[in-house]
């Protein structure tokens, strides 16, 4: 019985899908470019993050220790940088490998620095590279280590950080936002462009509720229906996607290769967790919502 119904079902939604072919197309259409604008946002967005968080993690304090400090006043810095909770890593630089380091800046010059390399003559200050567990308390965490014991000055980009934070955290909120918006009218378009559908047989659901027929018996078909125009408006964009992503990635990589983009395979792997269940969640529901007001009775 259920095994009937439900080849009944299926049976109907194809006949619908054939007998109003240019509706069906026409929402097909509707869901392919709202799925396929809200994947290009949500991909553009995770890049975002991406390459933001790849931005944080390399931003470092560097604190320059005082030459006039003492043995233990230097013993107690380093206990206290070792133990604090808020620093992911702490890493002794010394003054020769802070001097080895500028001579490879400046290359094929770097001989102009070998008057340095006698102890007495380095310029340079032994420092600590450190990084925190959260990138964005850089610079409260580098004004507590600027009260600590030995230290001389501390450096992590003033002026640069805090704009680059705010605006991360800006851009991803708008994002958000977008996606949110965009959901809103994919839902309101579908559910308009199905119930077009649903326009041009609603002398056959009212024949169907006068002699008997339940609610979910005449909501089967549209639903499968429904579940199928969804289903196709979300492989579609994922498709374009697959291409377009890789050759976007390509054409990156090669000229701007200092730009990290997230791999093809990850970001396909979101947008089919995203898009599959939304454009048939969608489909769904804009046949549901359609079909509620010739149902009433």
């Amino acid at each position: 019985m259920l095994f009937r119904r439900l080849a009944y079902f299926w049976g109907e939604a194809f006949k619908s899908f054939y007998r109003n072919f240019w509706v069906s197309l026409a929402s097909i259409g509707v869901v392919v470019v709202t799925l396929l604008m809200l994947g290009t946002l949500v991909a553009i967005n995770r890049n975002v993050e991406y390459v933001t968080e790849t931005v944080k993690q390399q931003v470092e304090i560097v604190v320059y220790i005082d030459d006039q400090a003492s043995i233990s006043e230097r013993n107690e810095l380093r206990r206290q940088l070792a133990g604090d909770p808020n620093l992911r890593e702490v890493r002794f630089v010394p003054r020769e490998e802070a001097l080895g380091r500028l001579k490879e800046q400046f290359g094929a010059r770097g001989n102009f620095l070998e008057p340095y390399d006698s102890a007495g003559q380095n310029p340079l200050r032994d420092s600590y590279e450190i990084s925190t567990v959260i990138p964005e308390d850089v610079p409260r965490v580098a004004g507590a280590v600027e009260r600590y014991p030995a230290v001389g000055e501390v450096f992590y980009g003033q002026g640069y950080v805090e704009p680059l934070f705010t605006t991360t955290r800006a851009l991803q909120v708008a994002g958000l936002i977008l996606m949110g918006a965009l959901a809103v009218t994919a839902i309101f378009l579908i559910s308009h462009t199905i119930g077009l559908a649903v326009l041009l047989r609603r002398k056959e659901i009212m024949i169907m509720r006068y002699v008997g027929a339940t609610s979910w018996f005449i909501r089967g078909p549209f639903i499968l229906e429904g579940l199928t125009l969804g289903l196709l408006g979300a492989v579609l964009p994922l498709v374009a996607f697959y291409y377009t992503y890789n050759a976007a990635t390509g054409w990156i990589g090669t000229n701007l290769p200092f730009i990290s983009l997230l791999p093809a395979v990850e970001i396909m792997g979101q947008l089919a967790k995203l898009l599959l269940p939304l454009g048939v969640g969608l489909g769904v529901l804009g046949s549901m919502f359609s079909l509620g007001r010739y149902l009433r009775v």
